[in-house]
């Protein structure tokens, strides 16, 4: 289970849930000056970027992966993209990387070949943008994502299963999340179940716990609710997670809680780990 190789033929998917309720406009892990809201759309724009450039070669961007971002709270639930791809629910990556919405020149700190830092202007990609309304229809979020993988997997059945990452900085407002998501995580292909990790963002700076192995660990009800709710992580990300310093075990789970910046792109680094591509 969970060891298929992705390929043109068999390609992978990712799925993407951005909490975008009115909490979202709060400050990001104790810092003033960057909102949840921004620091979301930018750690998922970065990933974006990063998985086109992986699946570029010689020949072009390979379709490895379709990959879909539904934004929950911005009024409803609705497909996140904007620009050329607005509306679509899963873009092969192919057109992802021809499809931004724009391209900004960012300035990035580097270090020099005589070890001084300096700054470099680099090209960013936008495919999303950081919004911030209403509540948290996160129960809506993950039937929609049902219906969005169930079509898929009814085409893909060969493939390693969707793996959906929710990001998120509070509890749902439309009711108990739990059989939504036990709905979604029924779903399989040949080679496993939907793979669904949480990740919980914070307003204060606080301690993240990332990947736990129980839930008595973590004393807040919520992310107890969370971690029930998130799967085991199979071998290849649990070796991904020790390789990137985590202390994980067999029992551990895709689930982040009280997350700054560092860590969310981290977890969602490992979180699209899925071994060789061929």
């Amino acid at each position: 289970m969970y060891s298929v190789e992705i390929s043109r033929n068999n390609p992978g998917c990712f799925l993407f849930l951005i909490d975008q309720s009115g909490s979202m406009g709060d400050p990001f892990g104790g810092n003033p000056a960057l909102l949840k809201s921004h620091g979301v759309a930018d750690a998922v724009n970065r990933l974006l970027s990063n998985l086109v450039i992986k699946c570029s070669k010689d020949d072009g961007i390979r379709n490895y992966f379709e990959v879909g971002v539904i934004g929950y709270g911005n009024p409803d639930v609705s497909t996140a993209f904007m620009g050329p791809l607005a509306g679509r629910e899963l873009v092969k990556i192919e057109e992802i990387g021809n499809n931004p919405l724009r391209i900004e020149e960012r300035l990035q700190q580097i270090s020099s070949a005589d070890g001084q830092s300096v700054q470099k202007s680099v090209k960013f990609p936008v495919w999303i943008e950081p919004l911030a309304r209403n509540g948290t229809p996160m129960c809506k979020a993950f039937d929609t994502t049902r219906t969005i993988l169930e079509k898929w997997i009814a085409l893909n059945l060969n493939s390693y299963p969707p793996i959906v990452i929710n990001i998120t900085d509070g509890d749902a407002t439309d009711g108990n999340p739990v059989p939504y998501a036990r709905d979604l995580m029924r779903l399989n292909t040949n080679d496993g179940n939907v793979l669904l990790f949480n990740i919980h963002i914070s307003t204060q700076q606080s301690v993240p716990i990332i990947y736990p192995d129980r839930a008595p660990a973590i004393s807040d009800q919520y992310a107890a609710l969370l971690f029930e709710i998130s799967s085991l992580l199979p071998e290849t990300f649990i070796t991904a997670a020790l390789n990137d310093g985590y202390n994980v075990n067999h029992q551990s789970r895709g689930f982040g809680f009280n997350a700054d910046l560092i860590s969310l792109i981290s977890f969602i680094d490992i979180g699209t780990r899925v071994g060789m591509l061929r």
